[in-house]
């Protein structure tokens, strides 16, 4: 039943964008995005975009949209506390080169994502943690803020009544953000920006901020970026096995579902009530995503149309 599913997807996708060695006409420039609330982070990137702009500045750029939501109590602003009440952020970004910088355990900045950045151009290192990551924010210009919103306070305050930690599966349809474009140049650029798990213990880390986890692009092949529980992710590195499958011919599609079921193989148990998703494009321009449980959903920005679609899922039973 399972695998008629997987097999029955991608076929599905391999009809409807049928396999060449060339790019699909008129695929670039293109943006995809985890989660349908990020059609509007789809909007600020294709604003780049769409003027022949880099792809690198268009994924930070699409990214500071949930980042100063307060109403995305997933990345960000806004963002659930851990369980001490502290919002603790990370983020990762990376080039067409190959180069990419990461924050990690960031509290009191508004954009980790742009941060993030600055750690990839301006130092030697690809990751910053905790004080050592603020410090470096606050010498680079950025503003100490409060971060924690009346909304996340009183979410964590009820919490603390039972303090129970569990993984809710599709909360609001938004998490994450995972970003992957192209831009006209062929360029291609990822990002990834988190609160991380709500009410995690403090100084937890998810995937978002680790490259070859959270996101992942090689110029040569695609990019993908995941979604989800991250600790699910971090132990297979997703989002690289995603991009290495895409450079072994697969379909983006195909590839996603691949990573997925790796999960679900390694973790059967725990898949059954945690959700993790994929997205990713290809140097065709070919797209796909895939999820565990039903629920999920990414944005795509492609032939100037910006439109919401449901990705699929392994687990049939999934509510």
């Amino acid at each position: 039943m399972l695998g008629g599913i997987a097999a029955a997807s991608a076929k599905f996708w391999n009809s409807v964008i049928p396999e060449t060695g060339n790019p699909e006409r008129g695929a670039f420039p293109m943006v995809i995005a985890t989660w349908g609330p990020n059609i509007k982070a789809n909007a600020a990137a294709w604003e780049i975009l769409s003027k022949g702009g880099y792809a690198l500045d268009a994924v930070e750029a699409g990214v500071r949209i949930p980042e100063a939501d307060p109403s995305d109590t997933s990345v960000g602003y806004g963002g659930f506390p851990d369980r001490d009440g502290h919002v603790t952020l990370d983020a990762c970004i990376m080039d067409e080169k190959g180069m990419a910088g990461s924050v990690s355990f960031l509290q009191h900045i508004m954009h980790p994502i742009s941060l993030a950045r600055l750690v990839m151009e301006k130092t030697p290192h690809v990751m910053l943690v905790g004080d050592g990551a603020l410090k470096f924010a606050l010498e680079q210009g950025f503003k100490k803020e409060q971060m924690l919103t009346e909304v996340a306070k009183k979410a964590w305050e009820d919490w603390k009544i039972e303090s129970k930690y569990k993984p809710v599966i599709n909360v609001e349809r938004h998490d994450t953000i995972g970003m992957v474009a192209i831009d006209s140049s062929n360029r291609i650029a990822g990002a990834c920006s988190t609160s991380g798990a709500a009410f995690k213990m403090h100084g937890r880390v998810g995937d978002s901020p680790i490259i070859g986890a959270g996101m992942f692009v090689d110029n040569e092949v695609g990019g993908a970026a995941s979604t989800g529980l991250g600790e699910m992710v971090l132990r297979t590195l997703g989002s690289f096995l995603v991009v290495e499958e895409m450079r072994r011919g697969a379909h983006p599609q195909k590839a996603a579902e691949i990573a997925v079921k790796r999960i679900v193989q390694k973790y059967p148990k725990q898949s059954e009530e945690a959700q993790v998703g994929f997205i990713a494009v290809d140097k065709k321009g070919r797209h796909g995503a895939y999820a565990i449980q039903k629920g999920f959903n990414y944005a795509l920005y492609q032939r100037n149309e910006n439109k919401v679609y449901e990705a699929g899922y392994f687990l049939p039973d999934s509510k």
